[in-house]
């Protein structure tokens, strides 16, 4: 018995190993995970074409042919060590005949302005077919073509260069590269060629693409050079430390069950460098982006895509921002309303238990304009039907009367997939409206709506209108990161382009439906996104753990996402998961009011009034902060919405020549005049850093001087200072901002004597 338990157990730790060795490997994959692209650029099977030389271009029309080297990854041992060395390959394809072995492919050129380039480049002879005007990530204005005047070309033996006045783009011959300068003509970055290589022992794989092995399937590589001492920002909603070199950055849409891991809801194929470039990977396939994380002298993009579609932008942070939502689109301004209080829990469950909570924040005088009622508003929890549950709501109708009535507006909690005890489940099937699989069935359990496909969006949008004029003021557009990888979608495309894009098509089509019933009040509370998603406003940061560390990964998040061209952004104040803990929940309220839009939300009790009397106070006291400065909030939001410009803003943006301030990821800007530094532990005070200048406190009057401060809180619990010279404008405290009066505007003149 003992021998056959001890086999046993051996084959099981077998198993184990096997079982890690397949996941470290990349062959295991669970929903949960990021899509790590860079190990099939890693992949002994696989053939490899380094860009090597342009072979023809005509500089007038921006177009020419690079040629590409065929080469393998071969394995070599030094003594002991065993690595791989890319070797030069004839291919053995059959009949030789048909293919290259070294193929000249498509380099095209555009200009989209005096900042901005577009660079193309194809791995196959086959040009894709999709037309900008049908792409769901540009928005409805942008055009590809007319600003080709503002830049000069001029050619030499070996190059070919586009000037405008803020920079220029180089095409080299030989070693083929493209060099991007400043205006001045310093390099800012370039691609790297094979021969970079001779200087190093590290025989690092250069701008290149594959042939995979396995299908013949081709994925390319752009590689970057990273100069030392250069900082990369942006790549969506990462709650990782802001500036990504050193880092990993996995672009691809995940539920990474909150903003404390490395896992994004809304990841974004854009970043800028602090040398004075930006690069919109225009893609909606997965990239890995290793920013000199396995390479301190290279940024490397990984893409599954199979070929480069690149938008390269001149400029500092708010020149960059600007120019790359001209392409995908500013947000919108979103309703006076939404940036007063949103009050929620999971969840309110009856007619009864949302009014009176409406009736309880009137009575406790605190401001609020927004009550949620998240999963529990259906007959059964979670189970969506798009219908009050009867027994709980008697009178719906009713029931948002009076709440509006009242001054509150109401959202409303739903989601994309449908389980097969949803009552709509087997009618979205008998549709066809659903995500399909090969065979035309069923991907995954769940029928997950497809809104790639019209028929999805009218069926949808009936059910969502259904509820507008029933009173309902805007949806909740929970979840959106599942959409399966081998599905097939009406649209033609498979998963791989088809599940970044899929938070895009939902936010769209959810916040179509709000704008047409409520015309010029377009807005949804959305988890996931992909570029242009902003377009849809707004986006909240998911479900924090009630920690301080919660706490550091929404306000990390909510500054990487404003850097990836949202304006618009909220959290959970005190966190989700749990009873948030009356500290933290202190300390977090005045992030949550200075942000763009406030909601508290999370597991009950969320009300003030349910914690303490003394918490009550706190919490009326933010509230009314941020009712008081509406002015200022309306006057910045219209300002960001204008420019593309987040209004939880990081240091750098506001303060690019500021070299402290692209250090800072703990502190934020409140639009363009205020600076907000939160308390992420327990005590009243912290270590703070004021750009150059004079900075007054906000509620001591107190003034510092720029630079590193230790500073205490008043009676708000969190540093706020105000930027010296600013006019802030306040109004008389209402209780919704409908009540506004705005003909009493009056001004904060902040003066260091």
């Amino acid at each position: 018995m003992k021998r056959l338990l001890s086999i046993m157990c051996a084959a099981w730790l077998t198993g184990v190993a096997s079982a890690q060795i397949q996941t470290n490997a990349g062959v295991q994959y669970l929903q949960c995970m990021q899509k790590d692209m860079s190990t099939d650029f890693y992949d002994l099977s696989n053939t490899y074409f380094f860009a090597d030389s342009l072979v023809s271009f005509d500089a007038a029309k921006g177009e020419g042919l690079v040629q590409w080297k065929r080469y393998r990854l071969s394995p070599r041992q030094a003594f002991n060590l065993n690595g791989y060395w890319p070797v030069r390959m004839q291919m053995l394809d059959f009949p030789d005949a048909a293919y290259d072995n070294d193929p000249n492919l498509k380099l095209k050129i555009e200009f989209i302005s005096p900042r901005t380039a577009r660079i193309r480049m194809l791995t196959s002879p086959v040009e894709p077919k999709n037309s900008d005007q049908e792409d769901v990530m540009f928005c409805d204005g942008f055009k590809t073509k007319g600003a080709g005047a503002m830049w000069k070309t001029s050619q030499t033996a070996d190059a070919i260069t586009y000037q405008s006045q803020y920079g220029s783009i180089e095409i080299k011959q030989y070693p083929w590269r493209l060099v991007i300068k400043d205006a001045n003509g310093k390099v800012l970055t370039q691609t790297r060629h094979s021969i970079d290589n001779d200087s190093s022992q590290v025989k690092l794989q250069p701008f290149s693409f594959i042939k995979r092995g396995s299908d013949n399937s081709r994925s390319i590589n752009p590689v970057l050079t990273l100069a030392p001492g250069e900082r990369i920002y942006g790549c969506g909603e990462s709650f990782t430390s802001l500036n990504k070199v050193g880092q990993k950055v996995h672009l691809s849409v995940t539920d990474p069950q909150g903003p404390e891991t490395d896992g994004q809801y809304k990841p974004v194929p854009f970043f800028f460098s602090n040398r004075g470039y930006g690069i919109f990977m225009h893609t909606s396939a997965p990239v890995t982006c290793d920013f000199g994380a396995s390479y301190i002298g290279a940024d490397r993009l990984f893409m599954a895509d199979e070929q480069m579609d690149f938008f390269v932008f001149f400029g500092e942070p708010k020149d960059i921002l600007y120019e790359y939502t001209e392409i995908t689109g500013k947000s919108p301004l979103p309703p006076l309303w939404s940036f007063g209080t949103w009050m929620s829990r999971i969840t309110y469950f009856s007619q009864e238990e949302g009014l009176e909570i409406a009736r309880q924040l009137r009575a406790n005088r605190i401001p609020a304009d927004v009550i949620h009622f998240d999963t529990g508003w259906f007959g059964t929890d979670w189970q969506c039907d798009y219908q009050f549950a009867k027994d709980r709501f008697k009178d719906p109708v009713k029931m948002l009367k009076q709440l509006s009535k009242d001054g509150f507006h109401t959202c409303l909690w739903q989601l994309p997939y449908f389980t097969p005890k949803n009552r709509f489940f087997n009618e979205i099937i008998d549709k066809g409206i659903h995500v399909k699989n090969a065979t035309g069935g069923m991907p995954v359990e769940d029928a997950i709506l497809d809104f790639s496909n019209p028929e999805t969006i009218d069926w949808y949008q009936q059910k969502i209108e259904g509820l507008m004029k029933q009173g309902v003021s805007t949806i909740k557009c929970d979840f959106g990161e599942a959409a399966p990888y081998n599905g097939f979608y009406h649209s033609g495309k498979g998963g791989l382009y088809e599940h970044n894009l899929y938070p895009l098509r939902y936010n769209k089509a959810l916040w179509e439906v709000v704008e047409r019933n409520h015309p010029g009040e377009g807005i949804i509370w959305a988890r996931s996104a992909w570029a242009g998603s902003q377009r849809y406003a707004l986006h909240w940061g998911g479900d924090a753990a009630t920690t301080n560390t919660g706490m550091l990964g929404d306000l990390r998040g909510g500054l990487s996402f404003g850097l990836s061209g949202f304006s618009f952004w909220s959290h959970d104040m005190g966190g989700f998961v749990t009873a948030s803990p009356e500290d933290i929940y202190r300390r977090w309220l005045p992030f949550g009011f200075l942000s763009s839009h406030t909601r508290a939300h999370g597991a009950p009790p969320t009300e003030p009034w349910l914690i303490s009397e003394s918490f009550t106070d706190a919490f009326r006291a933010c509230a009314e902060m941020k009712y008081k400065l509406m002015p200022y909030v309306w006057e910045q939001a219209k300002e960001c919405s204008q420019l593309g410009l987040p209004m939880v803003r990081a240091l750098l943006v506001e303060f690019p020549h500021d070299q402290g301030a692209w250090y800072v990821e703990d502190e934020y800007m409140f639009g363009s005049k205020m600076l907000v530094a939160p308390l992420l532990e327990s005590g009243n005070s912290r270590n703070v850093y004021l750009p150059k200048g004079k900075w007054i406190d906000y509620q001591t009057g107190k003034v510092y001087e720029g630079g590193y401060q230790t500073i205490e809180a008043g009676a708000i619990p969190c540093i706020i200072l105000v930027k010296d010279g600013s006019v802030i404008p306040h109004v008389p405290l209402a209780q919704r901002t409908d009540q506004i009066d705005w003909n009493a505007i009056y001004n904060k003149v902040y003066k260091a004597n």
